[in-house]
């Protein structure tokens, strides 16, 4: 979808302690369109981890408490499929490689421009929604909690009785399996299902959806509602 995610289904946790810098950071932000939250430390945002689902994390290095680089093991390791942009006026080739091999994606240096700063957040988020893209390999089949995917030949069962969905559902159902635990936007399962000829829209994905949970049954409970934000299926599924 390019740059036309920059919306308000893109969240974005800002962790800067010096308020200036943060509060610029977040009003270029807001000016996107993006949903910013703002926090001081690590310790702060380590709370937000808990209340909500975000694509892209915006985090200083030298933080009160823990790290932005010891930070960053503990987003990867929560939300393994978010990005990561580190601010900071830590600039020595060594600084910014040892951040990079902690797990951030991209790195500014202070002070910064802020259509840099701004060109890569967008990056990051259009690399990250590229990414989400469901991979689907020739002839691969995932069984999820009773349910059975066959991406070759496009058949969908659950618990052994098939299920007769439209290309579209199938390909939605797809995408949040494939992804199953991570929140996917509206945007992202747009572009999951954006074909020739189909033009797709936020409501729609949630008619798809809704025709979607009376279609798979007992499964239908396992696609979770993120308010704001899009959908998911549950990991906590046996």
């Amino acid at each position: 979808m390019g740059e036309s995610l920059a919306d308000g289904n893109v969240r974005v946790l800002v962790v800067e302690d010096e308020q200036e810098i943060r509060e610029l950071m977040a009003l270029h932000l807001l000016r996107q369109g993006y949903r910013v939250t703002e926090c001081g430390s690590a310790e702060e945002a380590m709370v937000e981890l808990d209340k909500g689902s975000y694509q892209l994390f915006v985090l200083d290095w030298m933080l009160p408490g823990m790290s932005g680089v010891d930070f960053v093991e503990k987003i990867k390791a929560k939300v393994p499929k978010s990005s990561i942009l580190m601010v900071t006026a830590m600039a020595e080739p060594h600084d910014i490689v040892a951040g990079l091999e902690r797990g951030a994606d991209d790195y500014v240096t202070k002070p910064f421009n802020p259509s840099v700063f701004l060109a890569r957040v967008k990056a990051l988020i259009r690399r990250s929604n590229e990414d989400m893209a469901p991979a689907i390999a020739s002839g691969s089949e995932v069984k999820v909690a009773g349910l059975k995917m066959n991406f070759k030949t496009y058949e969908v069962s659950y618990q052994g009785e098939p299920l007769h969905l439209t290309p579209s559902e199938f390909k939605l159902l797809g995408a949040l399996v494939q992804n199953q635990g991570c929140v996917l936007t509206r945007e992202q399962l747009i572009e999951s299902i954006q074909g020739e000829g189909i033009n797709v829209v936020g409501r729609t994905i949630d008619t798809h959806v809704f025709g979607l949970r009376k279609k798979l049954g007992g499964f239908g409970d396992q696609i979770e509602t993120i308010r704001g934000v899009g959908y998911r299926v549950k990991m906590d599924i046996a």
